[in-house]
C-alpha cells in the first residue's frame, strides 16, 4: 500500500468576526467589526464533538475581562474574568454560526474591559478578542453584539 504525502492536509482555518456596540444611556457611541483568535482549544472542542463526545462542548457564553494582552493561539483564559450566557445563535450562512450576546447596564459595573473571551458550556475559552483602549464599564453603559464563527 502506498504511503499518501500527507503535506497538501493543511488544517482547515477557523476565522471568526467579532462585532460589538456600545451604547451609553441607550445611545449607540461605538460600533466595531475586526476578525478574532480562535485559540487552540476550540479545535480540541471541535474534534470532541465530531466523536460524539458532546457534553459541556458546545458554545454557551461570552467573557468580559481586563487583559489586553494580544491573543494568542495558547490562551486559555480570560483575566478577571465575568461570563454570562449567550443570547441565541442562528447559521447566517453556509459554513458559519453566529452567537449572539449583550451586557446590560446592570452588570459588570466597574470593570475595564479590554478582552472578549467565546466559551463552551464547560467553560473553555474557544476564542478571545482584545481592545487596546477599555470600556469603563459604568451604570450606564451596555454592550450588545455577534460573535461568527466561519468553518
Amino acid at each position: 500500500m502506498e504511503k499518501k504525502d500527507r503535506r497538501h492536509f493543511e488544517k482547515v482555518p477557523l476565522e471568526g468576526i467579532f462585532r460589538l456596540k456600545v451604547y451609553r444611556s441607550g445611545v449607540l457611541v461605538e460600533e466595531h467589526e475586526d476578525s478574532n483568535l480562535i485559540v487552540n482549544e476550540a479545535r480540541i472542542q471541535m474534534a470532541c464533538l465530531v466523536a460524539g463526545e458532546g457534553a459541556g462542548r458546545h458554545i454557551a457564553g461570552i467573557a468580559f475581562g481586563t487583559n489586553g494582552t494580544l491573543p494568542n493561539a495558547a490562551d486559555k483564559t480570560i483575566t478577571n474574568q465575568y461570563a454570562r450566557p449567550v443570547e441565541g445563535f442562528s447559521y447566517p450562512a453556509m459554513g458559519q454560526v453566529q452567537f449572539d450576546w449583550q451586557l446590560p447596564v446592570t452588570e459588570n459595573n466597574g470593570l475595564a474591559i479590554l478582552e472578549f473571551g467565546l466559551l463552551t458550556e464547560d467553560g473553555t475559552l474557544f476564542a478571545r478578542r482584545v481592545r487596546s483602549v477599555p470600556i469603563n464599564k459604568e451604570a450606564d453603559i451596555s454592550l450588545e453584539g455577534q460573535w461568527v464563527i466561519i468553518f
